[in-house]
């Protein structure tokens, strides 16, 4: 008998498989991607983070989604990365039944929009689309090509512009700001 994957949230018991899951997928080197800046000093929205284990293999794909702010107006969006599949299980749709779970649970959470840095024609397949040159800028060298957004509410892109960044660091950046 087959037992069918399944797919749930992530638990922090999951942390030290979700890591290996990474590594195995992108190797150790990962951590020095523009996108690891967008996380830096942010946890991982809980209820949008999944994971899809199976019997044979334990945990064999994994998606997180983060918190962000884009401009000095600090326009909400989310962050889709990493989604990683074991490489033992990729081309089974496993990060696509990831992708499509964490993008209907995004927008029933009323979020309305996300962005990612990945391959245009895997990610193309749910509605992700390259954001247009300049409008939204990232810490850290990136593919313009590569930077793809998503929306889940009609023209949420049309009022975000600017450098995107953990909250908590536009926060920070604003305070310095302010007047005294």
């Amino acid at each position: 008998m087959t037992v069918k994957p399944s797919l749930t949230e992530q638990s922090a018991a999951d942390g030290a498989a979700v890591e290996t899951l990474l590594d195995l997928s992108f190797g150790p080197s990962r951590r020095t991607k523009t996108s690891y800046r967008l996380r830096e000093g942010s946890s991982p929205l809980p209820h949008l983070s999944l994971v899809i284990r199976e019997h044979e293999l334990g945990l064999v794909g994994a998606i997180s989604f983060w918190p962000l702010s884009v401009g000095p107006a600090e326009t909400p969006a989310i962050m889709l990365g990493p989604l990683a599949v074991h490489p033992g299980r990729q081309r089974m749709g496993i990060g696509l039944e990831l992708m499509r779970e964490g993008i209907a649970r995004a927008k029933a959470a009323g979020h309305g929009l996300i962005i990612l840095i990945g391959d245009a024609p895997y990610y193309a397949r749910e509605g992700f689309v390259q954001v247009p040159e300049g409008q939204i800028q990232v810490p850290g060298p990136v593919d313009p090509k590569r930077l793809l957004y998503l929306e889940l509410i009609p023209r949420a892109l049309a009022k975000t512009m600017g450098l995107a960044l953990p909250p908590w660091r536009w926060r920070e950046i604003n305070a310095l700001r302010a007047p005294t």
